[in-house]
């Protein structure tokens, strides 16, 4: 089962913008023998650098794997309504495929966050015979209840659960990114089992880190305790509590929180941070220069909102860059599989909780920088070895040989 198809409407690459994990995935299973196509749309509120487009479809390769390109409605952010219509333009896209392009899949893999899409890939998989895996990246449509505000009631929201439970019974294996989701199966009363495969970090790509620009570096306060959020600024990353958190350090004239990234939430939150100066805001870096932004820094916050969502697990990107640079991190999370304190490699304090995340900034401001140190190389170990897309590319394979004892 060599040729393998992954739907995924925001997969993207280092060259376009994140979702990263596909492509370090196809990458190393195209290094393995196997012949990769990833369908996703052509535009994406996360890509930096759109891809070009002809037509309705367009194949790409990028680093041996092939993209197929599905032109799609542009919007503007992630709250836009008009983000809706591409989710069902993409799904309906999915039955006209240039399948005459393509090499017949032995394996479709489905990783969608809207959960439409599956039925497409179901189809898809009928007409060739081929093996599904249901990948679950986050829980939809319980996300948009519980960050989102839908009531359970709302049309849009049944229909997702018709998806998601077509995809859970009859997918030949489930895999996810959440290390509990297998409870989450359970409290919908399915006895079917997951394989765990985690987001991840590339190792050989952080060895050669491209230099940050002078534009970016001269905008980094010098001589300072910096305290470094990088990535995505929307709704469920719960940055207003790291600013209120910022408001009450606000007398350490040496602390400064730097947030770093673009989304939905920025304006507000930088309209919240007005007149602090302690706080000071940059826009996104590029992929290849996380590594070198967070040499800058001293240590890392990363936060959710309160969720019953998360005690299924969490598996933020950003978590790893963080641990990869060994970098301490302050984990404002709520959820069973705490990574920060299995990692030993930084303070774990509630959601949602100002108070909690300030003092966790003054205990490591305070700590000695041998002992900071010390958290940061324990991270850092600890996702070397468990995060290794090399890693967790050979458990996916493994998958894929497997396919069918799963069920």
């Amino acid at each position: 089962m060599k040729d393998i198809w992954i739907i995924n409407e925001y997969a993207g690459s280092p060259h376009h913008g994140m979702e990263f994990r596909h492509y370090y995935l196809g990458r190393e299973m195209v290094k393995s023998g196997y012949d990769v196509t990833i369908i996703t749309a052509a535009y994406s509120h996360l890509f930096k650098h759109l891809p070009s487009v002809k037509g309705k479809f367009t194949i790409e390769e990028i680093d041996g794997i092939r993209y197929l390109w599905i032109k799609v409605p542009h919007y503007k952010s992630s709250t836009d309504k008009k983000r809706i219509l591409k989710w069902f333009n993409f799904t309906f896209s999915l039955f006209r495929l240039p399948t005459h392009q393509l090499p017949k899949p032995d394996v479709i893999i489905v990783s969608p966050m809207q959960t439409m899409p599956v039925y497409p890939a179901l189809r898809l998989c009928k007409r060739f015979n081929a093996k599904l895996i249901f990948e679950v990246k986050d829980i939809w449509p319980l996300s948009i209840i519980e960050l989102g505000g839908y009531s359970t009631n709302h049309p849009f929201v049944k229909i997702l659960e018709v998806f998601e439970a077509l995809a859970i019974e009859k997918s030949n294996a489930i895999i996810s990114v959440l290390s509990n989701y297998g409870e989450y199966l359970h409290d919908q009363g399915y006895n079917k089992k997951f394989i765990y495969i985690p987001n991840g970090v590339d190792l050989k790509e952080s060895e050669k880190a491209e230099a940050l620009d002078n534009s970016i570096k001269n905008m980094i306060p010098k001589n300072k305790f910096i305290v470094a959020y990088v990535g995505n600024i929307g709704i469920a990353n719960a940055l207003e509590y790291l600013i209120e958190a910022g408001k009450l350090l606000k007398d350490y004239q040496d602390i400064l929180i730097l947030i770093v990234g673009d989304g939905g939430e920025k304006e507000k939150l930088a309209h919240l941070a007005k007149g602090l100066d302690n706080i000071v805001f940059l826009n996104r870096v590029k992929k290849s220069q996380i590594q070198s932004l967070l040499s800058w820094v001293d240590i890392c916050y990363i936060g959710l909102r309160k969720r019953e969502l998360f005690k299924y697990g969490v598996s933020p990107n950003k978590i790893f860059d963080y641990m990869l640079a060994g970098k301490p991190i302050i984990h404002s999370i709520d959820t069973q599989y705490d990574i920060v304190a299995l990692a030993n490699c930084g303070i774990s304090v509630p959601a949602e909780n100002p108070k909690a995340i300030a003092d966790a900034i003054l205990s490591l401001y305070k700590m000695s920088e041998k002992d900071r140190f010390q958290l940061g190389k324990n991270g850092r170990e600890y996702v070397m070895k468990n995060h290794n897309y090399e890693v967790l590319a050979k458990k996916l394979m493994k998958t894929i040989e497997d396919i069918g004892r799963y069920v």
